[in-house]
This record gives structure tokens, sequence and C-alpha cells, in this order.
């Protein structure tokens, strides 16, 4: 489905959805519909990319973050958070990075119980010959914004990205 169609269903099925759950307030609705559907057409714009590279957005995302860290290290529980993945998803990419040779896994020094994710020469390599492969697809993924409308978009998800750590009202009360 092309992203005017999710777009078309969105818009089709919001009034049968506000009919159906009255109480469901639309607005906020929509707009997480329409994050929902953006995060897949990324998914599925950038996918074909990483794939032809040996890599995925993710596994990309962590020796980037590793490269960009002053130690080179970093901990599961880290990139984790920092690539927006479930801890159970990220054991799995950190097998496929040290299978490639990209990262290797230690034990912490000071604390025994904790990993340390480090990258490699050789992912040191992966990732600093895949980013200049990147950024004509980047470009073409936010063509159609303006240099204007991208700084807005950009303000408004950092904003989005900061009220997200309030727990809801109605879940801060059941508990």
């Amino acid at each position: 489905m092309k992203g005017f169609e999710r777009l078309t269903q969105i818009a089709v099925s919001t009034p049968r959805m506000e009919r159906a759950l009255p109480e469901l307030l639309m607005p906020g609705t929509v707009m997480v519909r329409l994050l929902r559907a953006t995060e897949f057409g990324l998914g599925n714009y950038f996918e074909p990319v990483f794939r032809a590279m040996g890599l995925t957005e993710n596994t990309f995302h962590v020796l980037c973050l590793l490269l960009a860290s002053e130690s080179g290290s970093a901990s599961p529980g880290e990139l984790s958070e920092m690539v927006g993945t479930s801890r159970a998803n990220m054991t799995r990419l950190l097998e496929e990075l040290v299978d490639d040779g990209y990262i290797v896994r230690s034990i912490d020094p000071r604390d025994a119980r904790r990993h340390v994710i480090s990258i490699t020469p050789a992912g040191r390599v992966k990732a600093l010959d895949t980013a200049p492969l990147l950024r004509e697809p980047i470009e073409n993924a936010f063509s159609d914004l303006d240099a204007e409308e991208f700084a807005v978009l950009e303000r408004v998800l950092r904003k989005l990205i900061v009220s997200l750590d309030k727990a809801p009202r109605s879940l801060r009360a059941a508990a």
C-alpha cells in the first residue's frame, strides 16, 4: 500500500471509528495513526537500502552509536534505549553484529553482571563506508519538505518525545 492509500484509509476509517468509539479523542488518535503510518513508511523505504548494504536500519544505528561513543562501547540496555527497540530484539541485533565481526561483547570489568558492546575495526569501516551511501536516500525521503517544514517537524517531534515521558493520568490513577 502506498502512502496516499494509507492516508486515504485513515481518512475513511476515522469517522467510523469516531462513531463506534465516541469516548476516544479523535485528533490524538489520528496523530498516533499518522505517526504509525510514518514509521511503517520509513521502514519500507529504508529496508531495501540497508539490505543492499548487508545491514538493517537498527544494526547500522548501533554501529553509528558505538562509533560516536567516546569509548567506542555501550551497554546493551543503552543501545536498546537509543535505537528504540526492545532488549530482546537488541540481543538478536547484537548477535548478528557479532557474527558479522562488527562488534564484540565482553564482561564489564567493574560489574561482572553487565556486558559491554564494543565496535571492531571492521565495524568502524562498515559504518564509515555505509554513511555516504545513505545521503541520497535520506535527502529523497524528506525532499517534499522545505527547510522551514523540516525544522518545524524536527521541533515538534522533539517536543512530542519529551511529552511522552509523562505517564497517562488514567494509568497513574489506577495504579
